[in-house]
């Protein structure tokens, strides 16, 4: 498990990798997001507010992790195809002096991760938050990608092993 602190904000804040392809409690989950692929490339969407990424969100009542996947890749990338679990980033407020029981996001939370094969490319609208969509070869994702970090190029290789 690959651990690493990150400042957000002013907050620092403790993430932690963990490969196990199984959902942690429902409710403790504050976003997913995954690393989506056709033909080997790699597939980033560039947000209005933050430039290129990969797709993900949040999860809306009585949406399930998968689901809201597919939904947030179908709305940023206008991409649909299949899904695997690849495990979940745990986010750990414990040594965040900003966090409190009112903050929006639990003290210890978690991001799950998948990889989405895509099986169709539709016609890009631009009808929500991204602005263009790219597929680069994977191994150029730090040209765009602003805050890439080793804990994305774990997740990265490990959605790579499985093609």
């Amino acid at each position: 498990m690959t651990k690493k602190y990150v400042n957000w904000g002013s907050a620092k804040v403790k993430l932690t990798w963990n490969p196990v392809p199984q959902l942690p409690p429902r409710e403790l989950i504050t976003s997913v997001h995954a690393f989506c692929f056709k033909d080997g490339k790699l597939l980033l969407v560039k947000l209005q507010d933050r430039g290129w990424d990969f797709p993900g969100g949040h999860i809306e009542l009585n949406e399930s992790p998968e689901e809201c996947i597919k939904r947030e890749a179908y709305e940023e990338g206008y991409v649909t195809g299949r899904c695997y679990q690849l495990g979940y980033i745990v986010v750990d407020h414990s040594e965040n002096l900003n966090w409190n029981e009112s903050s929006p996001y639990p003290k210890v939370g978690y991001q799950v991760f998948y990889r989405m094969d895509i099986d169709a490319l539709h016609e890009f609208l631009e009808m929500y938050e991204s602005k263009e969509r790219l597929l680069i070869d994977p191994n150029d994702v730090k040209k765009y990608y602003v805050h890439w970090n080793e804990l994305y190029q774990e997740i990265l290789d490990l959605a790579l092993s499985q093609l």
